[in-house]
């Protein structure tokens, strides 16, 4: 009875909003879920980072599940990726550390971060289909050997921005997929990038969690909105132009990027 008295049906709503537009879309929670902690609830960017990788590592558990049952994931993609995205999140966990917890520096930094990362987002979403295709003509398919190289690189790169901004799992991850593995079904695609961030976003969270960024409360709250959000999302989907939610995203994101980078 005491957890619940301290829920914040506040952030609850929030959550839910989050959860239909994750359903509906696939997009990261953390594109969506850690702008808003910060801009409209005044959550301290670390603490807003810390919390959405954990309430992110629970949500793409589930989808994750979804994915193993329907055999979309590509186990050796998501091992690839993981060998650089582990490490890169834990060198990144180092130099926040290093910057001090809840300093104006770390501040900066996860707000610049998050923002670019937010604009690289919306122009993954908003352009996806011409990057795959200059992609194809001027660079084409690589060899077996260089595409597993490239695949722990982008895992690198994925893991930095995951670990700092909590951004970078979703859009990001998979249009790079789509470029490095251009013969594999969107489903699998999509499959893995989901199996991937669970590890990526689960070692991020808890490393948040020893730096003290995490607010459990505030965890709970969005939780108890997004599980019931995802699922009605999930349910329209199939109801909702994909183009157009797409588009709506990309122009919300750039906005708030701008709001955050300028601000």
């Amino acid at each position: 009875m005491d957890l619940l008295d301290s829920i914040n049906f506040a952030y609850s709503l929030a959550g839910l909003l989050v959860g239909v537009l994750i359903g509906m879309t696939g997009i990261g929670g953390g594109s969506l879920m850690t702008p808003l902690l910060i801009l409209v609830f005044g959550i301290h960017p670390e603490t807003a980072v810390g919390t959405d990788l954990l309430y992110a590592s629970a949500t793409k558990s589930v989808g994750t599940g979804v994915h193993s049952i329907a055999r979309s994931v590509d186990w050796q993609i998501v091992s690839r990726l993981a060998m650089g995205s582990i490490p890169a999140t834990v060198i990144a966990l180092y130099g926040l550390t290093l910057l001090g917890p809840s300093s104006h520096e770390t501040s900066g930094l996860i707000t610049g971060v998050l923002g670019t990362a937010l604009f690289l987002t919306a122009a993954a979403l908003l352009f996806r289909g011409a990057l795959v295709r200059i992609y194809a003509d001027r660079v084409g398919e690589l060899g077996t050997k260089r595409t597993n190289w490239a695949t722990t690189v982008t895992g690198f790169v994925l893991g930095i921005l995951v670990a700092i901004s909590s951004v970078g799992a979703g859009a990001l991850g998979v249009t790079a997929l789509l470029l490095l593995y251009p013969r594999l079904p969107m489903v699998r695609i999509v499959g893995s990038d989901i199996a991937h961030a669970v590890p990526l976003t689960l070692v991020a969270g808890i490393g948040h969690w020893f730096i003290g960024s995490v607010d459990w409360l505030l965890l709970a709250s969005l939780l108890i909105g997004s599980i019931p959000g995802i699922i009605v999302g999930s349910f329209m989907a199939s109801r909702v132009s994909e183009a157009i939610l797409r588009t709506l995203l990309s122009v919300i994101l750039a906005i708030v990027a701008t709001r955050l980078v300028f601000a």
